[in-house]
């Protein structure tokens, strides 16, 4: 009797149990479930990212010239102890630094500036995001040779043909080492400043407007509400925006090598065209990937520090 009085209790007290189990048992299903659907495109992207990566490391400690391949061996550090030694990279990775930093900060700068003109624009703001997709949507191949068929060739360009008008005379805008790198520079900044400004444009748009109405009832000016209250709001859109802009700079390619190929000699030969060079034109794959090395680290460094701004105190 006393045995058949405990059941009613060990049932009542094993059925939270069996609910807990079950309950345990179907999040395991589905988390299961859940990695069955990723497990391919974790597969997929793990061969398109990880696999080049660990390889360009190896072959970056090799002496890797198809032209001399009897030279080929481990070659640990001499890559990357050749390049203090190498003009043509200190060349390339200054004007890494002046491509990037100018064109991150040319767009950053025009795409505020242009989001705050427009916000104070009530109608027709629909078609002015449209207009600034264009340029976004070209190819960058496409763009370099826009620009260098059309917009900067000596003579026959829009640029030429304006500079003419002024009286300031004709100039070969892409064949000029002077003036090639701020070709270049003007190309970048053109195509990607619509992006910053979408962004800000988005971001500013959602921003409360009682704090904006509180500071003018404190009689707070234009300059104070912008550095006061804009841009600690937005810091996290300008943050991120100054990281895709970067990384975009740093692995710039196709726009510049349609444009000039790098040159004139190498006046617009940034690392990424240096790389490329000295991997396929001079076929030494260990060098150049070295080079490639060097500049994934110089982009995970200076991204990092751009988000650390993210998070700044006040």
């Amino acid at each position: 009797m006393a045995a058949t009085a405990s059941m009613p209790g060990s049932d009542s007290k094993g059925g939270p149990q069996r609910a807990a189990a079950r309950g345990r048992s179907l999040a395991d299903q589905e988390r299961r479930f859940a990695l069955a659907l990723l497990a391919p495109a974790l597969l997929l992207l793990f061969c398109a990212t990880t696999i080049p990566l660990v390889y360009l490391g190896w072959s970056s400690l090799q002496r890797l010239d198809l032209a001399m391949p009897y030279m080929s061996g481990f070659a640990g550090l001499d890559n990357y102890l050749h390049m203090g030694r190498d003009p043509r990279f200190w060349n390339s990775l200054l004007l890494t630094v002046i491509y990037t930093a100018s064109t991150v900060f040319m767009q950053v700068a025009l795409g505020l500036a242009l989001a705050l003109l427009v916000l104070q624009i009530p109608r027709g703001q629909g078609l002015l995001r449209i207009a600034a997709i264009l340029p976004i949507v070209l190819a960058p191949v496409v763009v370099g040779l826009f620009w260098r068929t059309l917009v900067l060739a000596p003579d026959v360009g829009l640029v030429d043909l304006v500079t003419r008008q002024l009286g300031l005379g004709s100039y070969n805008w892409l064949g000029d080492p002077q003036l090639a790198l701020i070709s270049v520079i003007a190309i970048h900044t053109w195509q990607w400043t619509p992006f910053a400004f979408l962004v800000l444009l988005a971001t500013l748009s959602t921003l409360p407007p009682d704090i904006y109405e509180a500071a003018r009832l404190d009689r707070a000016g234009p300059w104070q509400r912008f550095h006061y209250i804009t841009l600690p709001l937005i810091r996290p859109a300008l943050v991120m925006v100054m990281i895709l802009r970067m990384v975009t700079a740093l692995s710039a390619f196709a726009a510049i090598f349609a444009a000039t190929g790098g040159g004139p000699g190498s006046s617009t030969e940034i690392l990424n065209l240096y790389a490329y060079r000295t991997s396929f034109s001079e076929l030494n794959i260990g060098y150049g990937s070295s080079l490639a090395v060097v500049l994934l680290a110089l982009t995970l460094a200076i991204a990092w520090v751009i988000f650390r701004l993210r998070r700044r105190p006040e």
